[in-house]
């Protein structure tokens, strides 16, 4: 019988496939796509590290986005390609971006200004320091993690669980399926139970919040005695889609106390994910409206007749800063740093 020579370890496709699940769990995943996620990385082990090696150089990506102009005011010209032209006053990107070099080339129009002499020089704002930036993790079973910022976790990972702590601050879970290893996440004492889902948690100082967007989890708090027996454990409180629970901690501890979610409020409380957002023909009122809505930062268009330019286009939402920075270069406006916390925007 004759067998077929494995795919050599730089094969085209597994790469290309790696870079596809890169940009999708950047977005987020639907359950369908959750379940081929979990199937892809199982049929191969090559999957896992080509995934591990795209996410490191979509790390890269953000990390070069956040590098102030004070110390890259002119770009090596080597490194970087110079961006696609705009025509007209509409900047149009593919809806699917399908290769991390695509990715790279995004990066560039919404990062970094225009070449030297290629247009007025404006005078340079203050070099505030945004917020720090959210962090996504790869984890050792194909899990991912995104850490809101200031986030702590450590992972304790046996052949029978796959255990994290947060131990301070936001994070939200994409669990890559194994019924045979439950997820566990230990925030304040609080257990949250899950085998293949997506859900945040959220470690206050008086409470312990966790939200499930996909599948079920359990939330248990459970006994202080090392030596409790099954039995005398408390029983879980079980959350699906749509579903919040509040466990409070100290002297005010109980049972966790359970709410559904509709779309919007379960919109606004995980609004601190970086996404996607894809605008088609939308006033910039509306633009800088929904950025105002995901950052602290806030985006004040000083002149009034900029609400009306319409623009088709795909952003990060956490990318406020690259924003003003294509306004600037690609659409003849001014920012202007107000204080720490606010940027408005006007024509030149």
């Amino acid at each position: 019988m004759k067998h077929s020579d494995p795919a050599p370890e730089n094969s085209p496709d597994v790469a290309r496939a790696a870079a596809e699940w890169v940009l999708r769990l950047d977005r987020g995943l639907t359950p369908a796509e959750q379940d081929a996620y979990t199937q892809w990385l199982a049929a191969d082990s090559r999957h896992r590290e080509a995934l591990a090696e795209h996410r490191w150089g979509w790390d890269e990506f953000d990390r070069l986005a956040g590098i102030q102009d004070s110390v890259h005011a002119r770009p090596d010209p080597d490194l970087l390609a110079p961006p696609p032209p705009v025509r007209g006053r509409r900047l149009r990107f593919l809806p699917h971006v399908v290769t991390l070099a695509a990715a790279a080339a995004v990066a560039v129009v919404f990062w970094w200004p225009p070449a030297s002499g290629t247009r007025e020089p404006s005078v340079p704002a203050p070099s505030y320091a945004l917020a720090a930036p959210i962090e996504e993790r790869l984890l050792e079973d194909g899990s991912v993690v995104a850490l809101n910022r200031g986030a702590v976790l450590e992972t304790a990972f046996t052949a029978a669980e796959r255990r994290v702590r947060l131990l301070r601050g936001e994070a939200n879970f994409t669990v890559a399926k194994n019924p045979a290893r439950p997820f566990i996440v230990n925030a304040g004492g609080v257990d949250v139970r899950a085998v293949g889902t997506v859900f945040n948690v959220r470690l206050g100082h008086a409470e312990v919040e966790v939200v499930v967007t996909e599948g079920k989890v359990g939330v248990q708090r459970p006994s202080d005695s090392a030596v409790a027996s099954a039995e005398a454990q408390p029983a879980p409180t079980y959350l699906v889609a749509n579903e919040r629970a509040v466990v409070q901690l100290g002297g005010l501890a109980g049972p966790a106390l359970v709410s559904k979610l509709g779309p919007t409020e379960l919109d606004r409380r995980l609004a601190w994910q970086p996404r996607l957002l894809d605008f088609t023909d939308q006033p910039l009122e509306e633009i800088v409206a929904e950025f105002n809505r995901r950052n602290s930062v806030r985006l004040v268009l000083a002149d009034p007749t900029l609400e009306s330019l319409r623009l088709t286009a795909s952003f990060r939402s956490d990318n406020v800063e690259g924003f003003v920075r294509l306004m600037e270069s690609d659409f003849g406006m001014q920012a202007e740093w107000r204080g720490e916390m606010e940027i408005a925007l006007r024509r030149k």
